[in-house]
């Protein structure tokens, strides 16, 4: 069952915060090195090192990969001093380690927490996504219908023209025939080249990112993030794990899943409240990056929980010498 009782997520919000900060302030040191393995070595680490002072009993099921993969934060590591509440961890220490290493726009330092058992472990494969923000009906888009459906159901919905609808998508050669149906529709849309954690919340905040729907495939781990913003910000997602061969599909059973084909909505993926952290590594539409003022390294957060809906923005100032 998932210890639902000992998880005090308004105590916990706070140090949720400062482990995302300090994956933040240690990769920012690197942005623009264009190394990206080093960028995301130093989010790694000191998301690791600051979990390790909360007073958890916290399993990772959403991390840098498989044990043999990964030395650190990999799937199924135990994090925390081992006294608290046990607690689900989904995490990316640096969601878009490219735009770090090229200093390009939208990089963040990513984590969501919950009781134990509440989130998806979803393997590291593929995902069909599809999201949009609050205030629409269950189901006014689905993973069933072709994107021209989703569109024309989305500006019906929002009593628009499609051509006032903006749809955000990664930009991979797999979307190419996805891109050209879409603006065939008369729809715009913005590509991003990283990030569709940020890429989802996005749909969250219409009026201030200007972006109505998200739509592609990514990772699937990413997508279970997603659903944690989701579902503190509102809205709507869809997922359905895709698979290019028998041994992406023996991770899938190995994690649990039986059903492979399953479309999971967003409390498939996030089943009981959970907290949300990110912290902006470079400026987005989202966050403000780190950046240096003479001694001083600034961050601004977004910490939400999704039991009171509450959405804070910190701004955290330290001496950088």
């Amino acid at each position: 069952m998932p210890d639902i009782e000992l998880f005090a997520d308004r105590m916990l919000s706070l140090g949720l915060a400062r482990v995302s900060e300090a994956a933040a302030i240690a990769s920012a040191k690197l942005i623009g090195s264009g190394d990206e393995k080093a960028a995301d070595q130093a989010a790694v680490d000191a998301m690791r090192t600051q979990l390790n002072r909360l007073d958890i009993k916290g399993v990772v099921v959403i991390g840098e990969g498989e044990r043999d993969e990964a030395p650190m934060l990999f799937i199924g590591e135990e994090v925390g001093t081992g006294n608290g509440p046990g607690v689900d961890i989904a995490l990316d220490p640096l969601e878009g380690t490219t735009l770090t290493a090229k200093d390009m726009p939208n990089a963040l330092a990513v984590i969501a927490m919950g009781p134990r058992g509440s989130m998806l472990h979803a393997p590291d494969v593929y995902m069909d996504k599809l999201a949009i923000g609050p205030g629409y009906p269950e189901d006014v888009v689905t993973l069933d219908m072709s994107p021209t459906d989703r569109i024309e159901r989305l500006a019906l919905a929002k009593k628009c023209k499609p051509s006032d609808i903006m749809c955000c998508v990664l930009e991979r050669p797999r979307h190419q025939d996805l891109i050209a149906e879409v603006r065939a529709t008369g729809a715009r849309i913005r590509l991003i080249t990283d990030g569709d954690v940020a890429g989802v919340i996005h749909c969250a905040e219409p009026d201030k990112t200007g972006i109505d729907i998200y739509m592609g495939s990514g990772g699937a781990p990413e997508g279970v993030l997603a659903a944690a913003a989701l579902k503190c910000m509102g809205g709507q997602i869809q997922g359905r794990l895709l698979f290019r061969n028998d041994d992406e599909k023996g991770r899938a059973k190995k994690a649990g899943i039986k059903d492979l084909d399953r479309i999971y909505k967003r409390d498939d993926m996030v089943t009981q409240d959970v907290i949300f952290a990110a912290t902006g590594v470079t400026d987005g539409s989202l966050l403000r990056g780190a950046r240096r003022d003479g001694d001083y390294l600034e961050t601004e957060t977004i910490l939400m929980r999704s039991k009171t809906g509450s959405v804070r923005r910190l701004f955290y100032r330290q001496n950088n010498m």
